[in-house]
Formats: structure tokens, C-alpha cells, sequence
């Protein structure tokens, strides 16, 4: 009854605890939905071969024996399925062979709509220069996803045509990027024709179809981009899109552009097919679920789900540790605003246990009714939060919330937890008021630093500082990592906080020092007030010092580490030009190579992107990207940072590595598995600076395992003409739909847009942050202006006037939330500074990124909803006759 009484009486202490336990709860709650869906997504069946009967494929896991068992990795690059084993399986039944290759399709715009020349004498097609053919040589297509990203011809871009009409394309053509497969193996999807034909000759095509994407008609006439040339074509059939744009050509067709067999289906036994194929063949026959092992990029939902994971888990515990601070801070302000009423209690008889146990009552009290009332927004909440995921690109477009009951229950109980234990230090300092002392104390805090906060304080911050010492001193690169730059915060966030009513008053003096010079009294009213307040001024700036720390350090490490990599870019690559496909993971046209090699002037270095894995200490393998390039050429295009040994002693039988690995040392040997899953023993040649991660290895072509070219560096060769060579390049480009780009545009391209994942994850946590600030900021004013109505109306009766005293509460407020963002930048610093210790140690010499517009914004916000809370009660105070105040008793 006691603790009803007292939350009915002062029920604006408990408001701003209820809301912002409420929406730490709601946030717990929606965030632990969507965690739960992750868990229990259904399973994704086969799409590529969803009604194959049997799949046959190169296997597309290494396998190591080890001492403690076989170790899997994925292989980068599995091989093609050889014509014998085609021809073997064909004995058990009928087998159709899937090729897969880029075919991109090029369509002409004309005005606002895009419109599909028609076959007939008007029928227009672009064309090449001469020798449109391109070898097969390296153009192999990678096992990716769908291809959605459409890649643009230059204005002048040459693309070739049959007949004498032939002529350049016009401006605004666009090359759709698809994905090419035989005919035949439609029926394995299974593909059904919602209009036309099969094909039946050489430049017939059938097509996919879905909104939104190109207005492809029977009868229409397209150029379609392969890696044998690009030649018109004629769309005789439209099948209904389903999981990725595709171009089914006849069967002879599809076998001259990809000789390559990337899978087989065999309607035969799959006892019979393994049979025949004997345990040692390295292929995998696939049936069942396991088929979705052979779609584009299988991978990717485990991937996306996995990202899912980490983004709500760190929401969910950013939530939770801003919640216990912010209930924590507002429960330990309220008792001490309660002083007096304690004592008296303690006077008419409450013993110290009756005093804890009402406090502590209240605590629960508060947290049952928040707990409640947050998982009643978080259930409402969820579905937002997930079609905002999907919207975002943070999770897949197929992402749905389940039906787990478990995420809410968690959420409540954590809520009233959390209520509880932050309350209980409140309880104990409750009991220990004696009667005397709360009834003849002033309203200056006099102990506000029992010992044992002392010792928690000095315990947290040596922890805090130790831990990144200890890492700064074993594993530098440790500190980098996502996890590591979330979470080290806390600790001195902790730290701090707990220190915050002895730094109070420092600090407050440092920012008044000069308000306090300036003419007239308010200056030295707030220097003193904040003084005497320490315990308001450490209530306020409390989670303004966790939010300023979470925002620096966060969105600062990741500029930081930005930089950082831009920087290593910037030196690590010399060349003048940077040469990529037109559509990510597709491979380089070798016309364009051709011709660029051709270019007067043009020092032309190729690389290839592939992988190494390694056995570490016989348990464990360890895959590492690789590049696979000319060592003759790398030195003219690049300056890595090598620490021991020289790039030129690359060879076939070499390999450059970085300081992670376990054996660095130049002429040790080193076994590994290439990106085919072929074993060699190299030789290391040289080895590379850890850097931020992305000084990878660097081996032969010899050992790119299937690879394909996927950048060309080009540099000007001295007293050639620069400008002559950029045009060479870039009409080569245009013919060849490849992107040429200068080494600036190249670094701006590769680098962080507004809307990358890992930026749009930290503004949604920085959210929840600010929201529950807000809230803890906004009650904790309003309790402690309300607190003040007496002091108020004594400064009105000493000839204050209203705005005087509006304006000194509004400074005071100010001046609070200063101190706590001073002492969250001081918290962030520190953590910056270890990230540049850091890669100092890993040998990147890097600036600190400090995002003082971030900062700028959550203070300002800070500053002025500190104001607004603080002057709003104040000025519903003040309509009262000071007179009658002042003699109000509490």
C-alpha cells in the first residue's frame, strides 16, 4: 500500500522510468521477433533444378582429413563436369547438359519508354568493331545470384549487327544483365512457355519476363551480349521469370559460347549414378533438398540470415544496456529527491528494511506495468521493424516474421530484471537514510561516491582501459572487428557514468568558467547550482554521456576504418586506370583485353580474384582471397606494403602472404588448396603488412584455380600520351561493356555509399539509443524542475523576473547536458585512439575520423530537448505567486 501511495503521489518520478523501460522492452521485444524468425525461417527449397531427378556436379567443398575429423570449406572455383563422366552417365538414362554464361541483352530506348526494336526491315541492331568473336578463354561465369544490375553503353558504344545496315547504337541503350542456359534444361526449373516457341536455329532465344523488368515480346529483335560476341537475336518465346533473368538458347548454341558443363541432370537412379560414377570422381550427385546446393549463389540466404543475426542481436543488446542505464540513473536520482520523506519515515518508526522494501516494490511495480506495456508495442512493432529490414536491403526481400511465443516472454522478464536490479542500489542508499540526517540535510549533495561505487567505478575503468591494452599487445587486429568496436564502449561508458557525480562538478566549472566572467548573475548562479545539484547534473548527464559515446565511437571507427582502407587503396595502387567488368562477378570480355594491350602507351597489368586455404595446426582451415597476377607487371601498378622479402621472386611456384598467416617466414614452404580444391606446396616469397584486412595474398595464374580476369590495372607509360590512352581505353569499354575508370573514380566507386548496410544498421542502433535518451532526459528534467518550484519562487522574490529565471533554468539544463557530452567524447577518444593504435601497429598510417556533424546533431538535440523539459515546467511553476510557493512545504 505504501509503495501505491507513493507512486500515486509522485507518479511524475516513475513516468519517465515506465516509458523508457516500455520502449527498451518494445525495442527487446520487436528485435527478438525478427531474431526468432531467423531461427525458425523455413527452409528454401531447390529453384534451379527443383525438378531434376538427379543433379551431377564438380564438388564444391574441400575436404581435408585431420586428426580430429574432416574439415569442409567451399571451394572458389569447382571445376566443370568432364565429357566423360557425361558420357558415362548418358549409358544410364537421359542426361541434358546446363551451361551457364553472361548473356546480356541490349534494348533501344526511344523517349521516356523503353521500346524493343521489332523484327522486320526497320530492325535495328548495334554492332562491333571488327572481330566481334570473343574466345572463351577465362570468361567462365562464377556461381552467383541472379544478376539485377543492368550495365550502361556509352553514347558512341560500337556493338555489333549482321548486314549491311549495320550502324552505331543509339544513345540510351542499356544492356540488361542475364544469365544464358540451354534450352533444354528449362524443363528442369521448371520454366513453362507463356508465349512462342522453343528455339529451334542459331540466333533464336527465349526469354523471361517479369514486372519491372525490360517489355521483352515475341518477335522482338535484341542484341544479346555473350561471351562468344555480341550478335542480334530473335526472341521466338517468353517464359514467366522466377528467380532470375535468363536467355535460353538451343542446345548446340549454348554448348559453342560455353563448352563448359557446369551440371547434369540424369533422369537415372541416384544409387545407379553414384555407382557409376565410384567414390573417388570428385563430383557430387545431388537429389532431394540437396539440389539447392547447384542454384545460383545457395549460400546467400544462410549469409543474409547470419547479417540478420548479428544486426538485431547488437540492437537488441545496445537496447538493453541503454534501458539498465537509463532506469538505473532515473531510480538512483528519485531517491535522492526523496531524501526527506525517508527520514521522516525513519522518524514515525519505518525501519531500514521497510524503506528498501517499499523502494523496491515500487521498482517492480514499474517494471510489470512496463514490461507489459512494451511487449504490447513490441508485438505491434515487429512487422514494422521487418518490412523496414527488407526495405533497407538489411534482410532478404523473402524475410517474414514466425509465430514464437518465446521473444516476448524474454522481453518481460528482462524488463522487470531490469527494473528490479537497477533499482536495488537505489534501495539499499534508501535504508541507509537515518532520520536526522535527511531532515536537517541542504539541498547540497554532500556524499554522492560511497566506497563501494568507488571501488565498481575503478574496477570497470581498469577493465575498460586494460582490455584493449592487452589486445593493442597480442592481436592488434582484434580490435577492428565489428564485435569488438560495439561492445568496448560499455565498459567505459560504465566506467564514467559511475564516476560522473565526482567529474560533475570539474567539469561544470570548466564550462561555466566563462559564463561565470560575463556581466549579471546567471553565470555564476549556473556555475553554483550545477555545483550544488550534483546529483540532477549527473541524472541529466547520463545518458547524453552514453549516447555522445555510443555515436563518436561507432560511427567514428567506421569512418575511421574507411579511411583506412581508402588509404591503403590510395598506396597500394598506382596505376592510372582501373579496369572492371560492367556487372559485378561477372568476368572481363577478353576483347577488351585484347585491345587494351594494343593501346599505345598502356602498361597492362591483368589480376584474377581466387582463394588459398590453409591447414592451421591441423585442425583448422583457414581460407584467405587471393589475387592471381603477372609479377612482371604487378610492380608497375601497385607499391604493396612489404615487410619481408620482394614481389618479384614470385612465381608458379611461390606465393605472397600477410603477417596473419602462421608461417611468414621468406623461403619457408607452405601447403595449400587452391581455389579448384588442387594441392601445392608454394614457396613464400614475400610477405605483406596485416594492414585492416584486405592485404590479401598473391599467387600465379598457374595457381588461380579456374579463375577469370576480373580487373585490369593500366598505367600510362612515362611520355605517353595521357589523354590518348584514356580514349583507347574507354571506347574499348564502351564496344565491350566494361568499366573504365580513372584511380579516383575508381577508390569513390568502391567506397561506403549513404545507403551501405553496415552504415544503415548503425543509424538504426544510434536510434534506439536516442530514443530511449530522449525519454530518460526529458523525465529526469522534469523531475528535477519540479523539485525546484520552492527555489524558484525565492529567486522571484529576490527580483528575478520570469525570463530571468526561465533562462537560468534553460542554461542549467545546457550546461548539464554539456557535461555529459564531455564526458562521453572524453569515452569516445579513447576508443578512437586505440583504433589508430591499432592500425598503427598493423603498419596503415591512418587519420582519426571524428564525425563532428554526428556529434553536432546529438548534442544539439540533446541541448535543446533539455531546454524545452526543463523550462516547460518551470514556466507552469512560475504561474503560482512566489509568495505561496515559497512557503509550501513538501
Amino acid at each position: 500500500m505504501l509503495a501505491l501511495s507513493g507512486m500515486r503521489t509522485r507518479w511524475i518520478t516513475f513516468v519517465g522510468s515506465f516509458v523508457a523501460l516500455a520502449l527498451g522492452v518494445g525495442l527487446i521485444a520487436a528485435t527478438g521477433l525478427a531474431l526468432a524468425a531467423t531461427f525458425d525461417a523455413p527452409e528454401r527449397g531447390p529453384e534451379r533444378f527443383a525438378a531434376a531427378p538427379v543433379v551431377v556436379r564438380a564438388a564444391d567443398q574441400l575436404r581435408v582429413d585431420t586428426p580430429t575429423g574432416t574439415r569442409t570449406k567451399p571451394l572458389d572455383h569447382p571445376g566443370p563436369v568432364g565429357p566423360r563422366t557425361a558420357d558415362r552417365l548418358a549409358a544410364l538414362g537421359r542426361t541434358v547438359a546446363d551451361r551457364t554464361f553472361p548473356a546480356d541483352v541490349t534494348v533501344a530506348r526511344t523517349g521516356p519508354h523503353t521500346t524493343v526494336a521489332r523484327t522486320g526491315p526497320h530492325t535495328t541492331a548495334a554492332r562491333t568493331g571488327a572481330d566481334a568473336r570473343e574466345p572463351r578463354t577465362d570468361a567462365r561465369e562464377p556461381r552467383t545470384g541472379p544478376y539485377v544490375e543492368a550495365a550502361r553503353t556509352g553514347a558512341d558504344a560500337e556493338m555489333s549487327r549482321t548486314g549491311a545496315d549495320a550502324r552505331k547504337s543509339r544513345p540510351g541503350q542499356d544492356a540488361e544483365a542475364r544469365v544464358g542456359h540451354p534450352w533444354p534444361v528449362a524443363a528442369a526449373a521448371p520454366y513453362r512457355l507463356t508465349s512462342g516457341r522453343a528455339p529451334a536455329a542459331p540466333g533464336e532465344v527465349v526469354v523471361t519476363t517479369r514486372p519491372g523488368g525490360a517489355p521483352l515480346r515475341t518477335g522482338d529483335r535484341v542484341l544479346v551480349r555473350t561471351p562468344a560476341g555480341n550478335a542480334p537475336r530473335t526472341v521466338v518465346g517468353t517464359v514467366a521469370g522466377r528467380f532470375e533473368d535468363a536467355v535460353f538458347f538451343t542446345d548446340d548454341e549454348a554448348a559453342r559460347i560455353s563448352p563448359d558443363i557446369d551440371a547434369l541432370v540424369v533422369h537415372a537412379d541416384a544409387t545407379a549414378v553414384r555407382r557409376a560414377l565410384g567414390p573417388d570422381s570428385g563430383m557430387d550427385v545431388l537429389t532431394g533438398h540437396d539440389r539447392r546446393r547447384a542454384d545460383p549463389d545457395p549460400d546467400r540466404d544462410a549469409r543474409a540470415l547470419v547479417s540478420v543475426n548479428a544486426l538485431l542481436g547488437t540492437a537488441a543488446g545496445i537496447t538493453l544496456f541503454v534501458s539498465a542505464a537509463v532506469v538505473a540513473s532515473t531510480f538512483s536520482f528519485a531517491v535522492a529527491q526523496r531524501r526527506r520523506e525517508f527520514g521522516l519515515l525513519r522518524t514515525a518508526g519505518a525501519t531500514p528494511g521497510q524503506i528498501r522494501r517499499t523502494v523496491c516494490a515500487e521498482a517492480v511495480l514499474v517494471g510489470v506495468l512496463a514490461s507489459a506495456a512494451g511487449v504490447w508495442l513490441g508485438a505491434g512493432g515487429a512487422p514494422l521493424l521487418v518490412a523496414r529490414m527488407t526495405e533497407a536491403g538489411l534482410a532478404p526481400p523473402w524475410f517474414a516474421l514466425g509465430d514464437a511465443p518465446w521473444p516476448l516472454h524474454t522481453a518481460f522478464w528482462t524488463g522487470v530484471f531490469v527494473a528490479t536490479a537497477g533499482a536495488l542500489v537505489s534501495c539499499h542508499r534508501a535504508g541507509r537514510t537515518a532520520p536526522t540526517e535527511a531532515l536537517r540535510e541542504a539541498a547540497v549533495d554532500s556524499r554522492v561516491m560511497p566506497a563501494s561505487r568507488w571501488a565498481a567505478a575503478v574496477l570497470v575503468l581498469l577493465a575498460g582501459l586494460g582490455l584493449p591494452a592487452l589486445a593493442l599487445a597480442l592481436d592488434p587486429g582484434d580490435l577492428l572487428g565489428r564485435k569488438s568496436y560495439i561492445t568496448r564502449p560499455m565498459l567505459l561508458v560504465v566506467g564514467f557514468a559511475l564516476l560522473a557525480p565526482v567529474l560533475v562538478r570539474p567539469v561544470g566549472r570548466l564550462l561555466t568558467w566563462l559564463p561565470a566572467r560575463l556581466p549579471g548573475a546567471t553565470g555564476v548562479l549556473v556555475r553554483e547550482n550545477t555545483a550544488a545539484g550534483v546529483r540532477r547534473t549527473a541524472a541529466v548527464a547520463a545518458p547524453v554521456l552514453i549516447t555522445v559515446a555510443l555515436a563518436a565511437t561507432l560511427t567514428g571507427t567506421v569512418a575511421t576504418l574507411e579511411e583506412a582502407r581508402a588509404t591503403e587503396a590510395r598506396t597500394a595502387t598506382t596505376a592510372d586506370f582501373v579496369v572492371t567488368p560492367g556487372q559485378e562477378g561477372r568476368p572481363m570480355a577478353p576483347a577488351f583485353l585484347e585491345r587494351a594491350r594494343a593501346v599505345e602507351g598502356a602498361v597492362v597489368s591483368v589480376s584474377r580474384s581466387t582463394a588459398v586455404t590453409v591447414l592451421e595446426e591441423d585442425t583448422a582451415l583457414v581460407t584467405s582471397e587471393a589475387r592471381a597476377v603477372d609479377p612482371a607487371r604487378l610492380a608497375a601498378v601497385s607499391e604493396l606494403p612489404v615487410t619481408a622479402g620482394r614481389l618479384a621472386d614470385l612465381d608458379d611456384g611461390a606465393i605472397v602472404v600477410n603477417e596473419e598467416w602462421l608461417t611468414t617466414r621468406v623461403g619457408d614452404r607452405v601447403t595449400v588448396w587452391l581455389g579448384d580444391g588442387r594441392k601445392a606446396s608454394l614457396r613464400i616469397a614475400a610477405v605483406l603488412a596485416t594492414g585492416t584486412g584486405d592485404n590479401g595474398v598473391y599467387v600465379t595464374r598457374r595457381n588461380a584455380g579456374g579463375a577469370g580476369v576480373d580487373r585490369i590495372d593500366v598505367k600510362v607509360a612515362e611520355g605517353a600520351d595521357r589523354r590518348a590512352v584514356a580514349a583507347a581505353l574507354r571506347s574499348a569499354g564502351a564496344a565491350t561493356g566494361t568499366r573504365v575508370a580513372t584511380k579516383a573514380e575508381w577508390l569513390s566507386a568502391n567506397g561506403p555509399g549513404p545507403n551501405d548496410p553496415t552504415r544503415t544498421g548503425l543509424r538504426m542502433i544510434l536510434g534506439i539509443a536516442l530514443l530511449c535518451t530522449a525519454t530518460a532526459l526529458a523525465n529526469t528534467l522534469v523531475m528535477a524542475t519540479s523539485d525546484r518550484v520552492r527555489d524558484l519562487a525565492v529567486l522571484r522574490l529576490a527580483g528575478a523576473t520570469a525570463p530571468q529565471v526561465l533562462r537560468l533554468v534553460a542554461a542549467e539544463a545546457v550546461v548539464a547536458v554539456g557535461v555529459g557530452a564531455v564526458l562521453g567524447g572524453v569515452v569516445a577518444a579513447v576508443n578512437l585512439l586505440v583504433v589508430w593504435g591499432a592500425l598503427v601497429l598493423l603498419g596503415v598510417m591512418s587519420a582519426v575520423v571524428v564525425p563532428w556533424g554526428t556529434l553536432g546533431l546529438v548534442v544539439a538535440a540533446a541541448a535543446l530537448l533539455a531546454a524545452v523539459s526543463a523550462v516547460l515546467p518551470a514556466s507552469l511553476a512560475l504561474r503560482t505567486r512566489p509568495v505561496e510557493l515559497a512557503g509550501a512545504r513538501e
